[in-house]
């Protein structure tokens, strides 16, 4: 089975495939001082909860934007899983062309989110990824990555407007029923869930103009849904989209070694 990681600022998420069907799914806060051991350990524990084992794991895939994670996660599929991790943008070549100024510089859930996009709607399309940040991605009809925006998290812009202004409360991410609020708590909902609305519809309206073509829109992360029902320009929600693609890359890359390849860079 192959074991693919997705590690985020906020989460990482573990998802256990059997050939194309994914058995299993977990998620624990990303903690940039976790050690190969606590992650074996937690995620050995959360497999055997689904009747799963760790001695069935014969390959694993990682996507990191933290740095800090790969080489513990390295160890533990070295130490625990008795496999060599493969690295999405260090030991394994993104399998999309990449039309960006500096190559080093995209995020590689970016590119791996263009990825799994492509291979499930086709291109042209643009992603919208509500995460810790809130991405815009962009593959043009030769389905290469573009670039795209990147525009501060709903969750990250709550934190912020909580610790700098002393008297607004923490809230929940929901649409009040009215645009103007009338208390603090249903103009703070109507300036974060109605202004995300408009930075949505108005970017992926600026991204389509520039374009100049019909372009799909998927959303993934934790809050797609939520969005993409006020959304009319948002036509697909996949909250798989990540692990899809990493999914996707791992194949292309397994069926290259098989016929000869092997390790990309």
């Amino acid at each position: 089975m192959l074991l693919a990681v997705d590690v985020g600022n906020t989460n990482t998420v573990f998802a256990l495939y059997r050939g194309r069907d994914q058995v299993g799914q977990w998620r624990l806060s990303t903690d940039r001082e976790r050690t190969a051991e606590e992650y074996a350990a937690l995620l050995i524990q959360l497999m055997n909860l689904k009747g799963l084992s760790h001695r069935a794991v014969e390959a694993v895939v990682i996507a990191s934007v933290v740095p800090q994670a790969v080489f513990p996660l390295r160890a533990m599929s070295r130490d625990f899983f008795a496999c060599e991790a493969l690295v999405v943008g260090e030991d394994l070549a993104y399998p999309i062309p990449l039309r960006v100024a500096h190559v080093r510089e995209v995020g590689a859930d970016r590119v791996v989110n263009a990825v799994g996009a492509q291979a499930r709607y086709g291109a042209p399309l643009i992603i919208v990824d509500f995460g810790t940040a809130t991405t815009f991605d962009v593959v043009d009809g030769d389905g290469a990555y573009c670039g795209g925006a990147i525009a501060p998290g709903i969750n990250l812009s709550l934190e912020a407007l909580h610790r700098q202004a002393a008297k607004l409360p923490r809230i929940a991410v929901e649409p009040p029923e009215r645009v103007i609020g009338t208390n603090t708590v249903t103009a703070m909902q109507s300036g974060i869930f109605w202004g995300y609305v408009g930075l949505v519809e108005g970017l992926v309206a600026r991204i389509r103009e520039e374009f100049g073509r019909p372009m799909r829109t998927v959303a993934t992360g934790g809050l797609a849904g939520l969005f993409a029902r006020h959304c009319p320009v948002i036509e697909h929600v996949d909250p798989d989209l990540t692990m899809a693609g990493l999914l996707h890359i791992y194949l292309a890359w397994q069926g290259g070694a098989e016929d000869g390849g092997g390790r990309n860079t």
